[in-house]
């Protein structure tokens, strides 16, 4: 079926939503944008789905969340009686639609004979994560688009161990999603009544609590002297995670905690923000007016669903952000201390990270006697092993993070948690606090000790249906007429993982990835700087990740900026070939 064929059937729908019919109407003079909203049906990938709201087969919506729904319910039935018992959790974030596709997903679900748990409020992503574990529930979903525009909303899977699906269970899942056929011929469940049967259930306070009371476990100084010493200021971005961290940092005694007040409740038109990102400056517009105004040490930001976590320092009248990579570099500094200074190191302790993050979390993780794990990008893969360790015992898990500024310390959630990160930061702060240290001069030790590992991203934004077969072509391109050199610095291998092998310039056979399929490619150069390709999985974005490593401040940040420009420009003449 060609778009115009899908435009028309929906178009003769005869109870179509008022409000996608009017929006067909509205978009039936722009070809363009009626191409890009049917051209395709909205992927249901690895890690669910994601896309802008409004009509069309590859927006989300009411009845492309309910065939998604019927999917994961008919993947749900052919695992039998004990699953559909066990049932599904949906939690939602503050975003527009988030409570109207939590009940359709819900409903559907319950429609058919498959227990449903339903939050009554916004929950962050991590509590769902946990709640999926704590219910002993098959499955779990939370609708949201995490730091995507307002525009946006997505829907993302979790398995029975609380982590994002694995591939072959999310391999499962999409055929049966894409066997359900026409999204406007699912049959709507009605909410109410299924709730007063007992088929959905709405579930609140006693997990919060629950999870609250593990999340406070987090702390290896509970009583540590000095906490109201520490200012923090905190924004949930219009988020999930306010009244979680607001709640929590109170049960832990942070009296000095503040919060951004004009951002602490949830709202999906994030009014006050360009972009509800932690990992632009933007987001910390007013945290940084209010800590300067408190004369802050800390600033911490979490994006709408509460998995991912900002953080900014105070340096003289100043606040510096620091990266992703950095923040989890600090984390795996104070944790290993910590786990040592109280004879708790295992003697198998593993951190986890993506190939895409510094290597500087693995170089302290070595230093301190813990071994360190690459995985594919995608905190799923993180959950995957940590259900692999826990059932083996080979290895103990001990700390997971990914550059986006995604960390999870203690494994009952199975997902990036902001709530954790939030009390651990701010206890690393508070303790180096005490010894006259700010997170920054831990951060400047690291460099010192290690050598300066400095990172860049540069994301470049291809949008509809000519923007995909861009990025693709790109793709193709640079398999195709491999790479010699990088800003002038030779090529010494290069990994595809989709082709799953690493190639040696030098001539040295090739070797095979035993990493999942993935469609990214990474260059190690023979400085020991690399830089990877790779299509974003969640948006129309192809990203180019550099990390390099100097002796000195100015080698690092030189090096990184003659790789970034070069590179760019390089890349940025393939797409216009």
């Amino acid at each position: 079926m060609d778009y115009q064929q899908a435009v028309n059937k929906w178009l003769a729908f005869e109870t179509l939503e008022p409000e996608l019919k009017e929006q067909l109407s509205e978009m039936a003079q722009d070809e363009k944008l009626l191409e890009d909203a049917f051209y395709k049906d909205l992927e249901f990938g690895t890690g669910g789905m994601r896309g802008e709201i409004g009509a069309g087969t590859n927006r989300m919506n009411t009845y492309t969340v309910r065939k998604a729904s019927q999917g994961v319910a008919d993947y749900i039935k052919a695992a039998g009686p004990q699953a559909m018992n066990r049932g599904i959790v949906i939690a939602y974030d503050s975003r527009r639609k988030s409570p109207e596709f939590t009940q359709e997903a819900a409903s559907t679900f319950a429609r058919n004979g498959i227990q449903a748990y339903v939050y009554e409020a916004p929950r962050t992503t991590p509590q769902l994560s946990f709640s999926v574990r704590e219910l002993d529930a098959f499955m779990g979903i939370v609708v949201t688009a995490s730091h995507n525009p307002p525009e946006y909303n997505g829907y993302k899977v979790y398995g029975e161990d609380g982590a994002q699906l694995n591939l072959e269970a999310a391999e499962a899942v999409i055929a049966y999603v894409q066997q359900v056929g026409d999204e406007l011929a699912v049959e709507a469940g009605n909410y109410n009544e299924l709730v007063q049967l007992g088929m959905i259930q709405v579930v609140g306070r006693e997990l919060d609590e629950a999870y609250l009371e593990l999340v406070e476990s987090v702390q290896h100084h509970p009583k540590l002297a000095g906490k109201e010493n520490l200012s923090v200021v905190f924004s949930p971005l219009h988020g999930a995670s306010g009244s979680t961290v607001r709640e929590l940092m109170t049960r832990a005694g942070y009296t000095n905690f503040s919060y951004v007040e004009e951002q602490m409740e949830p709202n999906g038109e994030f009014p006050t923000l360009k972009s509800p990102n932690p990992e632009e400056t933007g987001a910390f517009e007013l945290a940084m007016k209010q800590g300067k105004e408190t004369a802050a040490d800390l600033l911490i930001t979490a994006d709408p669903d509460g998995d991912r976590v900002g953080v900014a320092v105070k340096q003289g009248d100043e606040y510096v952000l620091l990266t992703g990579n950095q923040t989890g570099a600090i984390l795996i500094e104070y944790l290993l201390i910590q786990l040592k200074e109280k004879g708790n190191m295992p003697a198998n302790g593993r951190v986890i990270k993506t190939i895409v993050t510094s290597d500087l979390g693995r170089i302290i993780a070595e230093y301190h006697g813990a071994s360190t794990e690459d995985v594919l990008t995608g905190f799923k893969f993180i959950g995957e092993k940590i259900k692999q360790y826990n059932e083996t015992n080979e290895y103990q898990f001990l700390f997971g993070y990914e550059e986006s500024y995604g960390y999870l310390i203690k494994s009952f959630a199975r997902d990036k948690d902001a709530i954790q990160t939030v009390l651990a930061v701010t206890e690393a702060a508070a303790y180096y606090k005490l010894q006259g240290k700010t997170l920054l001069d831990v951060l400047h030790d690291l460099f010192e000790r290690h050598g300066y590992y400095f990172e860049g991203l540069v994301s470049v934004t291809k949008k509809g249906a000519d923007g995909a077969r861009s990025i693709k072509a790109l793709m193709n391109n640079i398999r195709q007429q491999p790479l010699s050199e990088i800003a002038g610095i030779a090529i010494s291998s290069q990994e595809d993982y989709l082709a799953q092998s690493r190639t040696f310039i030098d001539g040295r056979k090739d070797e095979k990835l035993i990493l999942p399929q993935a469609d990214v490619l990474k260059y190690l150069l023979a400085d020991g700087s690399w830089v990877c390709v790779r299509p974003s999985g969640t948006e129309p974005k192809i990203k180019y990740y550099i990390a390099v490593m100097g002796l000195t401040k100015e080698e690092s940040m030189t090096k990184l900026e003659d790789i970034k420009t070069q590179f760019t420009s390089a890349m940025d003449m393939r797409f216009e070939a």
